[in-house]
């Protein structure tokens, strides 16, 4: 019998001891033969030793160790991958959890095809009492596909990639995106540069949105890492459709930080490239105090959709 490759499993944490344990016992409950070492990654925050004490046996194990990077979410991530020991290396939020058969199922995808680097799956968003399963109906993601559409359906606590490919190939996550914000959305763009992503079209990780998300109302920071995204990648030119996306919800975001004048030109900015991206006509009602941003956010939030 062939042996199961070791998976490593980086959880970045900030502030969520109850959630934070949910996620670390979902993960070491996947029914995976192999060995499943969790490294948990405190970030400006006291780190918890007796997580430790949640490893059980031989093949399921869990480390802590501090954030040695740059603080926030990329530092975070890079510092478990550098510890990580894994031949391959997932990712999972403090406040997700995996549902069973999802790393067993990734780990198959990626055997049976020696030139992927990196896999994903499918969501269940938990949203105020709602939720709603969020699946790509596609097997391969290519950079095109991600410069027109973010698909959110492809979150960072659903990724599996090979080592090598992190050490070696596309390269860690960005830790120069401001606040880390949209870091994920980078890293995909960067990975599906290198080949294309596998996707797997079950939902199999339980994503919470709440109020308390890392990002919720930080607007300024929101619209610095989206400009800074559109100036790293000039690719989004050849995409108007994505540009216009991007430009939206910047124009969303100015308008929610109450920067009216700002909110109008990214507005300008988006129709120019999409005169039918509805994230422009969102930020000019919010702009013009017809609804308020977290209204609309409710809304989108309910079914499975963000801004």
């Amino acid at each position: 019998m062939t042996q199961q490759p070791t998976v490593s499993v980086v959880v970045p944490t900030r502030d969520r001891p109850e959630l934070l344990r949910a996620a670390v016992r979902a993960i070491l409950a996947q029914d995976y033969p192999g060995l499943i070492e969790v490294v948990v990654v405190f970030d400006q925050s006291a780190p918890d030793e007796s997580l430790t004490e949640l490893g059980s046996g031989p093949t399921r194990v869990v480390r802590v160790i501090r954030n040695a990077r740059t603080p926030g979410l990329a530092g975070a991530r890079n510092s478990g991958t550098l510890a990580a020991e894994g031949e391959l290396v997932a990712f999972c939020d403090d406040d997700d959890e995996w549902l069973p058969g999802k790393l067993a199922a990734q780990v198959d995808a990626l055997a049976g095809d020696p030139a992927a680097e990196f896999v994903c799956c499918g969501i269940r968003v938990n949203y105020d009492g709602h939720t709603v399963d969020r699946v790509l109906d596609k097997d391969r993601i290519t950079l095109d596909d991600l410069l027109r559409d973010r698909m959110t359906e492809l979150h960072p606590s659903t990724f599996l990639i090979r080592a090598t490919a992190l050490r070696s190939g596309f390269g860690l996550v960005d830790e120069e995106i401001p606040g880390s914000y949209a870091e994920d959305y980078e890293f995909l763009l960067r990975a599906a540069r290198s080949a294309p992503l596998i996707n797997l079209r079950t939902p199999s990780v339980l994503v919470r949105w709440h109020k308390r998300s890392y990002f919720a109302q930080r607007w300024d920071t929101i619209s610095e890492a989206l400009q800074w995204l559109l100036r790293r990648y000039p690719e989004f030119a050849s995409q108007p459709a994505g540009e216009a996306r991007v430009a939206g919800q910047i124009a969303f975001a100015q308008a929610a930080s109450g920067d009216r004048r700002g909110a109008l030109r990214w507005a300008r900015r988006t129709l120019r490239s999409n005169p039918r991206e509805p994230r422009a006509y969102l930020a000019l009602a919010v702009a013009g105090r017809v609804v308020r941003a977290d209204a609309v956010l409710r809304t989108l939030h309910k079914r499975g959709r963000g801004i």
